[in-house]
């Protein structure tokens, strides 16, 4: 990234080549044909997701324009993001099929897995960890899952392959001493003796688990084969974490954050973590980034600097139209509308050899909840910025018949350079949105 961020940059890791044959391993030597494309290469600007959630939405009448296309009118949220017009789409008639069920459905919003209220409900994996599994590991992190005032155990935007959540970082400053800060030699020494016992543990298990394979049902050999693959890739992230952790660390000019602890301070932890999150985007230490502002556990509130809420967000959405509720609404909606005008601007104003940060990364903002006072999941608020596509537009689908909004997920994956024409509830890519290249 840029030169004036950093005053030391990770060190280079140059992947090693091999030929193989008979059962046998050979190093190659570093040839000039190699080195060329290698320097080729970094021209290309790497694709990165940042993909936003406000469990409890955004009033849907001020959010939604009421035409369709390239010329339609900003709405009163959008006008917020007027200086990006040309930079992102707006979404209306999206939703994931059978996934109902009010506030349940807010740890699905990346996994599209139906029926979250029915018994034995088991969680899919989430669009980043999807991503994170076909791509080569080029960072430090694979992923970072982020939060503001989240429920840690209940609720998160990250689902491994078996359905299991991955609990989301809400400290600013333990996220930045995780990217930036070195650890001494002792430290170090600990981590990988860690990582090293925890793949040892992961051998025993797998090799223990393999006897029950033979004689099996189709359904438990499946289940027991996507076992191994999780495992797998598990053993894989264990030693590229054994290897960065032997990596120098970048180091950042700003001094580390303080963590905003009042959780009434909603946005001023919802901006500190759009901040952290940019950072790791800009200092490459990752090219994924979850992060889910649990409105819903968010106690009363400060609106701006002289009012605070009349309630506890939740109970607010439930705003049952009272103009006074509407009207706080509408203020915390057109704050988060202001943060990711600011999110959008940094990532604009950052540029490499390859151009602006923004257009190497799609920022998803969206919800679970089409409706809060209603708890209806369907016709989502959806918002894609930058990513290289072409933007400008209100791409409008049927409010009675949705569209899956995993059609989008796979149009984003296609992005990232995974060919898939499946995720999710996905029926194809999202017709209308077109790659500028």
């Amino acid at each position: 990234m840029t030169q004036s961020f950093f005053r030391l940059k990770a060190t280079l890791h140059s992947r090693r080549r091999f030929l193989r044959g008979a059962g046998v391993c050979l190093a190659l030597p570093l040839l000039d044909c190699v080195h060329t494309r290698a320097a080729e290469g970094k021209k290309k600007q790497p694709q990165r997701m940042l993909l936003i959630s406000n469990n409890l939405g955004v009033l849907p009448k001020p959010f939604f324009p009421t035409e369709t296309g390239t010329n339609y009118t900003l709405s009163p949220y959008l006008k917020e993001l007027k200086d990006f017009r040309n930079d992102f789409t707006v979404f209306s008639g999206l939703s994931h099929p059978a996934v109902e069920g009010g506030h349940s459905t807010e740890n699905c919003f990346l996994t599209a897995a139906k029926n979250p209220t029915s018994s034995g409900f088991r969680n899919e994996i989430s669009l980043d960890q999807y991503v994170a599994s076909q791509l080569e590991r080029e960072t430090r992190f694979t992923t970072l899952n982020l939060g503001v005032n989240i429920d840690k155990a209940n609720r998160s935007l990250s689902w491994t392959r078996d359905g299991v959540l991955l609990p989301a970082e809400d400290s600013a400053a333990a996220l930045f001493k995780k990217m930036f800060v070195q650890g001494t030699p002792s430290e170090i020494a600990l981590r990988l003796h860690q990582l090293k016992r925890r793949g040892s543990i992961l051998d025993a298990v797998t090799d223990s688990t393999k006897q029950f394979h033979r004689g099996l049902g189709s359904t438990d050999r499946a289940r027991l084969d996507q076992y191994f693959t999780s495992v797998r890739e598990l053993e894989n992230r264990l030693h590229a974490s054994g290897e960065w952790e032997q990596r120098p660390k970048p180091i950042p000019e700003q001094a580390p954050p303080e963590d905003v602890v009042d959780r009434s301070l909603f946005f001023d932890k919802f901006e500190q973590m759009l901040s952290m999150a940019c950072l790791a985007l800009q200092s490459d230490s990752t090219r994924i980034i979850t992060f889910m502002a649990d409105a819903f556990a968010t106690p009363v509130f400060r609106l701006d600097q002289e009012q605070k809420s009349s309630t506890g967000y939740h109970n607010l959405s439930h705003h049952g139209q009272h103009p006074d509720n509407l009207a706080q609404l509408e203020k915390a909606d057109r704050h988060q509308m202001s943060l990711l005008h600011q999110l959008l601007t940094k990532l604009s104003k950052i540029e490499d050899e390859s151009g602006r940060l923004l257009d190497s990364t799609m920022v998803l903002y969206g919800s679970n909840m089409g409706d809060a006072n209603t708890h209806d999941n369907r016709n989502l608020p959806i918002l894609l910025a930058g990513g290289g596509f072409k933007h400008g537009q209100h791409l409008a689908f049927s409010r009675d018949n949705n569209k899956p909004l995993s059609n989008l997920f796979v149009s984003m994956l296609d992005k990232m350079g995974i060919e898939t024409d499946r995720f999710g509830s996905s029926t194809s890519t999202l017709t209308g949105l077109e790659s500028k290249s």
